[in-house]
């Protein structure tokens, strides 16, 4: 190992212990948890009822609560991601070098970034509700009959709301990674495809595309992650069913009844 490689190890030791030892003393508590070892009720019995009754139907309300949850997870999760990777590569093609030295532009997008998810959703909603802002407005122009006819994008069983909302805050996100990466690069590659004959599609497909795409690839991972774990915006924009996996296994946490603990870690 090369002494610069060590001492870099080391530098980052403290930290890295700090996060391996918290992580993965919660990461074996819900493990053990999801086994049903619950000292403080006297069981310390490792057992597997609670993935047999969330995944197989011992329990039937929770395992038909259960899939369409997690389907409901991987569709949200990976549209917003879908969405918001496209819409941040098409801004970046489009004005990268226009906008990634702007100063108002990083502003606007660091702003962004600063407002809490919660708060967010609970705008999104003031804004898109059918009772909202946007609906008044359109009736009050005569666009529509009234605030019951404004589409549906809040508490639909599609998850548009929630679509939205982390979409319009990841979006931002990503835009400073691509724009972090087209900062780093030199200018001879795009100059190099102009003199050789390269339309503007053809520079971003072949030019800025292969060099923005493993810091774009590992954004959407993990706006993936953060999407399919997130609970606040779909708590508050979604509906009660299908619900995100994050918010259906709090339900089953706080659920009174004590074997519904290790069926909320399962869940997680």
């Amino acid at each position: 190992m090369h002494r610069h490689t060590l001492t870099t190890w080391l530098m980052l030791a403290p930290a890295l212990a700090l996060v391996v030892v918290l992580f993965g003393a919660s990461a074996v508590y819900g493990v053990l948890q999801s086994l049903g070892y619950l000292p403080f009720i006297n069981q310390e019995t490792l057992t597997l009822d609670a993935y047999r009754n969330l995944l197989l139907g011992g329990n039937p309300r929770a395992t038909a609560e259960f899939w369409p949850s997690l389907g409901f997870s991987l569709w949200v999760s990976g549209v917003a991601t879908l969405l918001a990777a496209s819409i941040a590569l098409l801004l970046a093609a489009l004005f990268g070098q226009r906008l990634q030295g702007s100063r108002a532009t990083l502003t606007v997008l660091n702003l962004n970034l600063a407002f809490p998810h919660l708060v967010w959703a609970v705008g999104l909603a003031l804004l898109l509700a059918q009772s909202g802002l946007l609906a008044r407005l359109a009736t009050g122009a005569g666009l529509i009959d009234g605030p019951a006819a404004f589409p549906v994008l809040i508490r639909d069983r599609f998850g548009v709301g929630i679509i939205i909302s982390y979409v319009s805050k990841l979006v931002p996100f990503l835009l400073l990674i691509l724009f972090s990466i087209l900062r780093a690069q030199s200018e001879g590659y795009t100059v190099v495809a102009a003199n050789l004959g390269a339309s503007r599609w053809q520079t971003v497909r072949y030019v800025t595309l292969p060099l923005v795409l493993p810091g774009l690839t590992a954004g959407a991972l993990l706006s993936f992650a953060f999407v399919f774990g997130a609970y606040e915006v779909p708590a508050v924009l979604g509906v009660r069913f299908p619900r995100m996996l994050a918010v259906l296994a709090l339900e089953f946490f706080r659920n009174p009844t004590c074997e519904a603990a290790p069926r909320a870690w399962r869940s997680v």
